[in-house]
């Protein structure tokens, strides 16, 4: 069987632009790319547009930018566009009525190993619980998000030296490839898609990822330091771990970038600072210490250690809340 596609493609963020771009060039027809509405960003407020819309607008492919995605007149113009196929890569959730248009399904990618880490920030989460594997999923998408029946899965490792921001470009890239791989084999009939809930028997805990906000990005140095240096590494570069520095009768708030960890027995309360005031800052935990190696104090850029310490005075007695 040999099935002609016609793709309308659904994204927003950078991630969403790699498989996009593969789909492209390996010439398949994209009649449209559905896309959030513009907004604006930055200082100046001025209006940006997705990184998705700016490829797709570079390949002369039509945009729609839905505010309602049950719209009747948006629901009519999908329909109009004839496609048999709709991809889904980091957008939002979609009504029933939008993912059951095409004659061959909506298919999504997700950013690890289906049912695990099901939800809106798989990547950080894999990071922050200290998992050394996640990967890519294939599915189609059904009513409950991220539970559709699974079309590939493809294993990645995550490194030691990974933070969320490293471990997202890699995936970015192999998220295209799989997304090749998948539409060769919907185009060819040849699937056998796979229901998780016969993985999901053989899983002894579920792990979920839900939409990471303010409140789970403030560090607990009561914690063990791998659970801190896997936090902060799970929320870099983007949310970013923040704490907030006692010193000198000040409070300020610091995002904390990279770190290493040591376990020893510090004799030292969690959250108390010693420092050499020149290449070294070390934060105590619940079973040692924290080495912070990049960093960025409000209001400021963000800086390696040893510049940080050469422009901001850490008096003894400092602390990070705990």
């Amino acid at each position: 069987m040999n099935r002609s596609l016609r793709i309308i493609y659904m994204g927003t963020p950078e991630f969403a632009v790699e498989p996009l771009r593969a789909i492209v060039a390996a010439g398949y027809n994209v009649l449209a790319v559905i896309t959030a509405p513009d907004k604006p960003a930055g200082r100046g407020q001025k209006i940006q547009f997705s990184p998705v819309k700016v490829y797709a607008l570079s390949q002369g492919i039509p945009v729609l930018q839905p505010s309602n995605l049950k719209a009747p007149a948006f629901i009519e113009e999908l329909q109009q566009l004839n496609a048999n196929l709709m991809v889904v890569v980091a957008f939002r959730m979609l009504p029933e009525v939008v993912w059951q248009i095409p004659e061959y399904g909506t298919l999504n990618l997700h950013a690890s190993l289906l049912p695990q880490y099901r939800g809106a920030a798989p990547i950080n989460h894999a990071i922050i619980n200290g998992e050394t594997e996640t990967g890519l999923t294939t599915f189609f998408i059904e009513k409950e998000i991220d539970t559709g029946n699974i079309i590939l899965a493809r294993n990645m490792p995550i490194l030691p030296s990974d933070d969320a921001g490293s471990l997202h470009d890699r995936m970015m890239v192999a998220g295209g490839e799989l997304m090749l791989e998948t539409l060769k084999m919907i185009e060819t009939g040849n699937i056998n898609p796979q229901s998780q809930e016969q993985a999901i028997t053989q899983i002894r805990t579920l792990r979920p990822a839900p939409k990471i906000f303010k409140e789970h990005c403030k560090i607990n140095w009561a914690n063990p330091g791998r659970e801190i240096h896997n936090h902060i590494r799970g929320l870099s570069p983007f949310p970013g771990a923040f704490s907030v520095l006692h010193s000198e009768g000040s409070q300020r708030q610091v995002k904390i970038f990279r770190t290493t960890y040591q376990v020893e027995t510090t004799g030292m309360a969690p959250g108390f600072i010693e420092t050499d005031h020149k290449h070294q800052l070390s934060v105590a935990t619940a079973d040692g210490r924290i080495f912070i190696e990049e960093l960025q104090l409000e209001g400021k850029k963000r800086m390696g250690i040893e510049e940080f310490l050469r422009g901001v005075r850490i008096p003894a007695g400092s602390r990070f809340e705990v």
